[in-house]
């Protein structure tokens, strides 16, 4: 390929909207192009190098013994319908009509089709266990688009499922599944990925894992104990909490606390810390609605924590699930919600609110603090010395709601944990039944009884991945790509071309030498400065840069530059011969391809 004909147009300045280092490096150099927000057309540079992280997962996924299919982007309604997904999911979920009114979906995930396409073809135990994957675009009417490609609205994505008789198989091929995310991210140069404990959130299942890229510019929060090896995102993560307390009982004793809302009001007001305090955070839980076609329910939750803890949603959405079922949202309440089940805002309490009117859930830190600051459910009032177990009926339960913070104690070392900001490139999901069972897919088993598969499911995000990539390893001049992911693996940039005979030449040849070897190769003979021709390099990224100038053909040699991200630099020249300077690159290229041949 020639530079001058390449469709990129590579921008001296950052654009002012990019909101990551690799953000503005995609658009700096012309990888993509915003359509609109959450979508992007992917430029020449932007495909090969997605198209280089999707075959390295084709790779991956054959070797595991999976096929590959492909499955339609749009879905009738009937088959989320039949799922249950269709009224649980909410607005993300695109939904539309078509010429005739018939409901589709543009497919978030592919659960639903791939249940009922592998049902139509497998009908005896004989045929499981089973694998398929496809490459394939997605669409989530995502809220929070951000980041370039790390979150988008359509997105590329591979999703793979599995098939089983047995929970053993399936937790063998998890396994298995497992450390080919392990090979595909080594091999996509990925150098801090870590798989942690998952929120299995609406995909549903038992056990899920993320592999998480540890990055200052990640959206999702994890919790590590360096001592213990434990990991956790944070929407799933607990901790070993001490409630060491030595204080008796005191009376429930109603306070006024006028103008006093927020906890460190009314902590301060009264002469508390805020640990003695307990925090009413108000939600309204959205439920399916009752009937097909009507509106979703709606109910009131108040969640009650510690003053010095915050609410976590995703936890709070698992205990809710289990008592409502379905949520399709969890949303904060507006203030004039409050009058609805007794109560006002900035003055909630969990004693006199109006009887099956609210949702309570309660944490465990309210549960093992005591004397608390309570409010008292009217306007300036709090009450002082609640206590748990005393104050409310016996046997009211509580759980874990609160995030994990920075220092918490480790639940198998006892350590202080540590967080860390995170991007999650992939995840693995034992599914189990639930869609097998909805969607009514029996087998024939061999004791002449049916039954339903055991399902497994594993997605990569692979514009993601490639994003990723360029965020972990870039510096202040452009992507520093591994040489499995680059764009091109080679640039030569000849300088003065336009007038040197010779450069142009043996540029040329170099160039002509590398295509016929099946290197990929960038040429760059424009009539440029050498500082402008190296800048757009950079921004390309090409790992091997081989610069023929008249200065160095003096001395019957071309010079060597090298952009690395994690292959050595072991013994690679400053410059080489111009006699088989071609074949020289080549091996070059080669060995470096090398060190990323990942065997079992």
């Amino acid at each position: 390929m020639r530079i001058e004909t390449l469709l990129a147009k590579r921008l001296a300045e950052d654009p002012k909207d990019a909101q990551t280092p690799g953000h503005k490096l995609l658009l700096r150099g012309g990888y993509i192009r915003q359509i609109g927000q959450g979508i992007y057309s992917l430029l020449p540079l932007g495909q090969r190098a997605c198209a280089k992280v999707a075959q390295i997962i084709r790779e991956e996924m054959d070797r595991v013994g999976m096929q590959e299919l492909l499955l339609p982007v749009t879905t009738p309604a009937e088959l989320w319908q039949k799922s249950g997904r269709y009224d649980a999911i909410g607005s993300e979920l695109l939904r539309f009509t078509d010429r005739t009114d018939h409901p589709y979906v543009l497919n978030m995930t592919h659960e639903e089709v791939v249940v009922d396409t592998v049902a139509s073809q497998v009908d005896s135990y004989r045929q499981l266990p089973l694998a398929v994957y496809q490459i394939q675009t997605k669409f989530r009417d995502e809220a929070r688009s951000r980041g370039g490609l790390i979150r988008v609205r359509e997105f590329t994505m591979k999703d793979a499922y599995s098939f089983h008789r047995t929970q053993e198989d399936l937790e063998d091929y998890y396994k298995q599944c497992h450390a080919a995310y392990v090979r595909i991210f080594q091999r996509c140069g990925l150098r801090a990925v870590v798989d942690i404990e998952s929120d299995t959130g609406m995909m549903g299942g038992s056990v899920a894992h993320e592999f998480m890229l540890l990055t200052p510019v990640g959206e999702d929060t994890i919790v590590l104990c360096d001592e213990s090896g434990y990991r956790a995102n944070r929407e799933v993560a607990v901790c070993k909490r001490a409630y060491d307390y030595a204080d008796a009982p005191e009376p429930l004793t109603e306070v006024e606390t006028p103008g006093q809302k927020t906890i460190e009001e009314v902590s301060g007001f009264l002469g508390k810390t805020t640990d003695r305090c307990c925090k009413a955070v108000a939600f309204v839980a959205v439920l399916p609605p009752k009937k097909e076609g009507g509106a979703p329910a709606e109910r009131p939750v108040v969640a009650f924590v510690r003053g010095d803890m915050e609410v976590n949603p995703a936890k709070l959405k698992r205990a809710l699930a289990q008592r409502l079922g379905i949520l399709q949202d969890l949303r904060p309440m507006a203030e004039d919600e409050f009058g609805g089940f007794g109560s006002v805002a900035g003055f909630v309490g969990p004693i006199g609110l109006t009887a099956g009117a609210v949702e309570l859930v309660y944490d465990e830190s309210v549960a093992k603090t005591p004397n608390l600051i309570i409010g008292a459910n009217r306007v300036d009032w709090h009450a002082t010395g609640f206590n748990f177990g005393r104050d409310l009926p016996e046997g009211t339960p509580f759980t874990d709601i609160t995030d994990v913070r920075e220092g918490d104690p480790c639940p198998l070392s006892g350590k202080p944990l540590r967080l860390s900001r995170g991007i999650e490139v992939g995840n693995i999901f034992q599914l189990g039944t639930k869609y097998t069972e909805s969607m009514e897919f029996f087998y024939d088993e061999e004791d002449g009884g049916q039954r339903v598969p055991i399902m497994g499911c594993y997605g990569i995000g692979v514009g993601r991945t490639m994003a990723s990539v360029l965020e972990e390893s870039h510096d202040d001049h452009g992507p520093i790509w591994p040489i499995t992911v680059a764009p091109y693996q080679v640039q030569v940039c000849a300088l003065q071309a336009q007038k040197d005979e010779a450069v142009r030449n043996t540029a040329e040849a170099i160039y002509q030498g590398l295509r016929d070897a099946g290197i990929e190769v960038l040429i760059d003979t424009r009539k440029v400065g050498a500082g402008f021709m190296f800048a757009d390099a950079d921004l390309i990224g090409a790992p091997v840069r081989a610069i023929v100038s008249p200065r160095n053909l003096k001395e019957g040699r071309v010079e060597m530059k090298f952009r690395l991200a994690g292959e050595s630099r072991a013994e690679l020249p400053a410059d080489i011969a111009v006699e088989g300077a071609a074949k020289q690159i080549e091996r070059i290229v080669t060995d470096l391809l090398q060190q990323y041949n990942i065997l079992e």
